[in-house]
C-alpha cells in the first residue's frame, strides 16, 4: 500500500507530475463527497467528548476548539454543536493566549497542546474512524490495492508531538490505513 500526504496548496499538475500514477484525494473540508468527511470539521454528530461522560459533538474540531481555555475564555460548549464546517475556530487574537484544553467540560486540569493532542484529539478522530467512515476507509483500501494515493491536507505535519505546527489529519488517516492492512 502506497500512501502520501501533500499539502492542498500544491498545484494539481505539480502533484500530478510527481505522482503519475496515483490517485489525488482531497481529505480537507473542501474535498469532494465522500472524502470531505475525513475533515475534523466535518459534523458526524454524536462523537464522544473525551473526560465528558454523556456529552457529545458534532465534529473532532468541534471538540478540539471546545475545549480549548484562553486566558480571556474558557470552554465553548456550542463549538460542539456546529453543524456548519465554519465559525469553529477561536483565536488567541479575540480570546488571548491559550493556557490548555481542559481535560473535559467539567474537568479542573488543563493539558499542555501535545498531551491535549493525545488525549483529545487523537481519541476523537479515532473514535470517527472506527464509527463513522469504515465504509469509506473500505474503499481507500480498494483503492490503494490498484494503484498509489496521495491524500491532500492543509497541513502535513505527521508528528504528533511537534507542537511546532498544527497535526495533518490526513497523516492519521494514513497511519490508520496503514495499521488496518
Amino acid at each position: 500500500m502506497q500512501l502520501f500526504l501533500e499539502s492542498r496548496r500544491k498545484k494539481t499538475a505539480t502533484l500530478e507530475k510527481h505522482y503519475p500514477d496515483a490517485l489525488i484525494i482531497d481529505l480537507t473540508s473542501k474535498g469532494e463527497a465522500p472524502w470531505v468527511k475525513f475533515s475534523p470539521f466535518f459534523p458526524h454528530g454524536d462523537i464522544p467528548v473525551p473526560f465528558s461522560t454523556g456529552v457529545t459533538a458534532a465534529s473532532v474540531e468541534g471538540i478540539w476548539q471546545g475545549l480549548k481555555v484562553f486566558e480571556n475564555d474558557d470552554v465553548d460548549v456550542a463549538k460542539f454543536e456546529n453543524t456548519t464546517m465554519k465559525g469553529l475556530k477561536r483565536t488567541v487574537r479575540k480570546y488571548g493566549p491559550v493556557k490548555g484544553h481542559r481535560r473535559g467540560v467539567a474537568g479542573t486540569e488543563l493539558l499542555p497542546y501535545v498531551t491535549a493532542r493525545h488525549e483529545i484529539y487523537l481519541p476523537s478522530y479515532r473514535w470517527v474512524l472506527d464509527h463513522k467512515l469504515q465504509a469509506e476507509c473500505e474503499a481507500l483500501r480498494a483503492a490503494a490495492a490498484k494503484q498509489p494515493l496521495v491524500f491532500l491536507d492543509y497541513e502535513t505535519n505527521a508528528d504528533i508531538n511537534n507542537p511546532a505546527k498544527p497535526l495533518s489529519h490526513a497523516s492519521l488517516v494514513i497511519a490508520y490505513l496503514q495499521e488496518e492492512a
